[in-house]
Formats: structure tokens, sequence, C-alpha cells
């Protein structure tokens, strides 16, 4: 009996110890993981129906519709797309989330670029889904802070 009541509370005991803050994070660690997949289904699962793309250079705002984005990921081998995100900031209230995730970016092994991801996330139906994503990209300043 004693062995069954601590096999129960071992394998229940995870359930319990996921944050708010963890669930947030899940769904944009399933968005990188579709991309590096190249799985644009796995990525649109993570993604609401509206979600906004904005890329910050050239010293301007520069928009991207999501089809734009899933084409282009589709068009990669599975592997060669690997942003590299640290979890930084979470910030939570209610059905919004907003995460700021630094990064490096990596296409087929090799270094290409980093920057930061701004997300904002609103939990719909019980779900969080990924609502509007902005980031900086540049070549120099990319040593972890």
């Amino acid at each position: 009996m004693q062995i069954l009541f601590v096999l129960l509370l071992v394998l229940t005991f995870p359930a319990f110890s996921q944050t708010p803050e963890d669930s947030v994070k899940k769904v944009i660690t399933s968005f990188f993981t579709g991309m590096r997949n190249a799985d644009t289904v796995h990525i649109r699962k993570a993604l609401s129906l509206e979600v906004v793309f904005q890329i910050i250079k050239n010293k301007g705002v520069h928009s991207e519709s999501v089809q734009e984005f899933l084409k282009s990921v589709s068009k990669n081998v599975p592997g060669s797309l690997d942003e590299r995100i640290e979890f930084d900031i979470v910030k939570m209230d209610g059905d919004l989330a907003s995460v700021w995730t630094p990064y490096r970016f990596y296409f087929n092994g090799k270094f290409s670029h980093c920057g930061v991801n701004s997300f904002q996330l609103v939990r719909l139906q019980g779900v969080w889904k990924i609502q509007y994503i902005i980031d900086t990209r540049r070549k120099q300043n990319c040593d972890p802070h």
C-alpha cells in the first residue's frame, strides 16, 4: 500500500508543480519546436487566429503576414532553422501574458543573427495562444547579457 501511495505521489507531483508561467513558456517553446521541425501545422497551433508578426529593422517596423511566415518556414529542411531563446521576463495578468526572450538564430548550423523577441499571449477558452510577436535582429553585440 505504501509503495502505491509513493508511486501515485511521484507520478502526480509534476502536474502540480507547473506554474502559470510554465504554461505560457510551453506555448512559445512549442512554436519554436514547430519552426525547427519546419512543421507549419505545429506552429499554427500556438498562434491565435489574428496573430500579428512584426520586425524592427532598418530603423522601422515591418509587418509580415502569418501566411508569408509559414510559407517561409515550410520551404526549409527540418533542423535548418534553429532559434535558441532564453526566457528573460514573463509577466501575466489574467488572460494576458507578456514574454521577453533574447535569442540567437542559426541557419543550417551557422550563426545568422541575434536579438530579442517580445511576445504577447492571450488565453482564449482556457488555452494560451500567441497574439503578437515583434523582434529585433542584429549581427553584432550578441553576447549573452
